[in-house]
């Protein structure tokens, strides 16, 4: 038994090893701050505006959801079509999974995803069997994507082989749906725990890698943004395997969901600038960009 710990550990260890995990935060820290600064303006314009629209998974994770509340929500997604019909819809409707079949029911715009957050969400703290109980539930009621959050603890104590059956085991559950595990960035504290979370979150069957929950002190950030797609781009080296980026938690500003533009554009390139690889977890900024596209001061969502 032993021996078989000590083969499953190394062969995390031997997956990491092909990876530079040992990051210094300042560094990191100096390296954003310079490519936001020499980037950035180049990337707030209109264009660029209608894009991170369209990727936009529009989110409602609230206790005080209803039936009716969700509803509404879902049909003012619908609406939009009607007022806008040159613009791009959001990409996603982000909702609990008891939500999903209401959100089904109700939705009618074309390529506006069902998407659920399930698997324990926002803890990850309870049993497998309801992590995937959950998840089959929110796929079988309609949600065509599932957002998880990492089992944090285990990644903090070591157990690498934990972390990633769970992964592996609710990516299976989803099948070709994809998959986007969060790494609650802020719990994790540095970039060197970022970068492993995201190269082992990505072996474990990640079909994306999202920042954080924004249920947590400290959410989204451009340094652990920046330390992701570099691990994204290592990783699509490494294996050929594209994984998508999610950005979430705390972006509530045009200003900050262009520096996560500017650092996927920059690290991962044009290929990522697209809805299919490229999201953002939001509610506020869906008007504020709405707001900057057309001159429009109504709020729509």
């Amino acid at each position: 038994m032993e021996q078989y710990h000590e083969e499953v550990q190394s062969k995390y260890a031997l997956a990491l090893s092909k990876y530079n995990t040992h990051l210094h935060d300042d560094e990191v820290q100096a390296k954003v701050d310079l490519l936001i600064k020499k980037h950035l303006d180049e990337n707030n314009n209109l264009e660029v505006k209608k894009q991170l629209f369209h990727c936009i998974d529009l989110t409602t994770l609230k206790c005080t959801d209803s039936e009716e509340s969700v509803m509404k929500f879902t049909q003012k997604v619908n609406d939009f079509v009607d007022k806008y019909p040159d613009l791009d819809n959001v990409a996603a409707i982000y909702v609990y999974p008891n939500m999903a079949e209401i959100v089904d029911d109700t939705l009618e715009a074309d390529d506006v995803k069902i998407a659920c957050v399930a698997g324990g969400f926002p803890s990850s703290q309870t049993f497998m069997e309801i992590k995937v109980a959950e998840t089959a539930m929110a796929i079988h009621t309609g949600a065509e994507e599932i957002d998880i959050v990492m089992p944090v603890g285990k990644f903090l104590c070591g157990d690498f082989e934990g972390m990633c059956d769970e992964i592996s085991e609710l990516k299976e559950v989803c099948g070709e749906k994809p998959l986007k595990v969060i790494l609650e960035t802020g719990a994790l504290m540095t970039a060197s725990n970022i970068k492993k979370a995201a190269i082992l979150a990505m072996y474990a069957g990640a079909d994306f890698i999202k920042t954080s929950t924004g249920k947590e002190a400290i959410s989204a950030t451009p340094e652990a943004a920046l330390v992701m797609c570099e691990a994204i781009r290592e990783y699509y080296k490494e294996t050929g395997r594209k994984v998508g980026f999610k950005a979430a938690g705390g972006i509530d500003s045009v200003a900050k969901a262009l520096a996560y533009y500017t650092i996927v554009k920059e690290v991962l390139g044009e290929e990522w600038l697209n809805n299919d690889l490229f999201r953002i977890g939001a509610s506020k900024l869906a008007n504020q960009l709405l707001f900057d596209i057309t001159g429009e001061e109504k709020k729509f969502f």
